[in-house]
């Protein structure tokens, strides 16, 4: 009974020194994933399949067994396990940085990156000491599925993006995967990444960090506050708002100066900066960065095809050493708009081949009144958008509609129909 506190502790026998233990632990492991009940004779009976010579084995259990005083404080003692593994590590660790900073190889920038990841690691529990066995991997997935099962509200695995439709095709937005949100310019890229930053904190109550390199702070969150309070973007920037548009205001800035979004608006910000940012937050939950094509590398590189792929390269490792959905933005080259039907695709992504390669998703933003407004007009609906999910590495790809209210650069689902001010 105890199994069920320790495996959440002691996720694999690595947290064990002597190599008695780490085979002890090991068994029971495989004892608890089995299902199979663990005392005295089955784990004995369990190191005897192992090659231990039963007489020894069956001695060194009972002396285990008989210097434990209670089971009661198991918890405790599975933390002191975990602390003297944690301070084996930072030694490790700390050799590992030495080594790195005296070889001359990497210039100072990378070092500090790889030396901040590595304590980080080791503070989140995510030290990798090389190749790990599937069964540490088996526990911590049938963890997070009794997690899912037992919240019941929780729809989706993911991070809801607040577009129900959409949710149900990507399953939300997923920890660790490279998200990619492209259209042409003025479709409404920024706009419907707000959307999703302020649902995922105001809504979901989640920490959210938007790095901006081509708006800056106050445009953002002016945008927001026209988002939130449904205030025509051109009245906040006349400052001529009736009386129920202040009231309006105030509403919106109240819910908006309570969310946990931090915003950086720092220009042509480089990976290693972002990365260090990121760690001084201390666990963020969502990522976005607008856009792809305004970075730079921290490295010099004169070809800008190279250089874009070296990008997205380091923005899906970031995406996985920080276990966060990264939401960035991108432009789509003019392709689209010398074609009959203006939708974009794959194709269309701008600099390199490797953005479509590295994304584990890419949705495209669609609004026919952009190309065509009379023949918008003409079916009925000139505000009528689509998100189209072009790649998906958890599920199918198809459209999904969407509805554009300009006047305040939102995007909302379809069936939900604006609200009258």
């Amino acid at each position: 009974s105890c199994m069920d506190k320790i495996a959440e502790i002691l996720k694999t026998p690595d947290y064990f020194y002597v190599p008695n233990h780490k085979l002890i632990y090991d068994a029971m492991l495989e004892m608890f994933i089995s299902g199979m009940p663990i005392d005295y004779i089955t784990v004995l009976d369990k190191l005897n399949s192992k090659d231990w010579d039963k007489n020894s084995c069956k001695t060194y259990l009972l002396q285990l067994a008989q210097i434990v005083p209670s089971i009661s404080n198991v918890e405790t003692y599975a933390n002191i396990v975990k602390d003297k593994y944690n301070i084996r590590v930072l030694i490790s660790t700390a050799r590992e940085i030495i080594d790195e900073a005296s070889c001359g190889e990497n210039d100072a920038e990378e070092v500090l990156d790889s030396a901040e990841q590595k304590i980080l690691d080791i503070r989140r529990g995510k030290s990798a000491q090389g190749l790990e066995l599937i069964k540490g991997i088996v526990i911590r997935e049938i963890d997070r599925l009794d997690m899912l099962y037992n919240q019941g509200s929780k729809e989706y695995s993911g991070i809801p993006t607040g577009i129900k439709d959409l949710d149900k095709v990507i399953m939300g937005l997923n920890r660790s995967d490279l998200i990619l949100l492209a259209a042409r310019p003025g479709m409404g890229k920024t706009s419907f990444a707000l959307n999703i930053i302020e649902h995922v904190s105001v809504k979901e109550g989640l920490k959210a960090a938007f790095f901006s390199l081509e708006m800056t702070k106050e445009q953002l969150v002016s945008r927001m506050i026209s988002m939130e309070g449904l205030i025509p973007g051109q009245t906040l920037r006349s400052g001529k708002l009736s009386d129920s548009e202040w009231l309006r205001l105030i509403d919106a800035c109240e819910i908006i100066k309570n969310a946990d979004i931090y915003i950086d608006d720092t220009p042509g910000i480089t990976i290693p900066e972002m990365k260090s940012k990121l760690r001084r937050l201390n666990q963020v939950d969502l990522v976005v960065i607008d856009y792809l094509q305004l970075m730079s590398s921290a490295k010099r590189i004169e070809n800008r095809v190279q250089e874009v792929s070296e990008i997205t390269r380091n923005l899906k490792v970031m995406a996985k050493e920080f276990d966060v959905p990264l939401l960035t933005l991108s432009q789509l080259s003019r392709a689209s708009e010398q074609r009959v039907d203006h939708k974009p695709l794959l194709s269309d992504l701008r600099d390199s081949g490797s953005i479509e390669q590295d994304a584990d998703m890419v949705l495209f933003l669609y609004r026919e009144g952009y190309y065509s407004p009379s023949e918008a007009a003409d079916k009925g609906d000139l505000n009528s958008g689509e998100c189209i999910v072009a790649k998906n590495r958890h599920g199918e790809t198809r459209s999904v509609p969407l509805h554009w209210q300009g006047e305040f650069m939102k995007f909302t689902a379809k069936e939900v129909n604006r609200v009258e001010y």
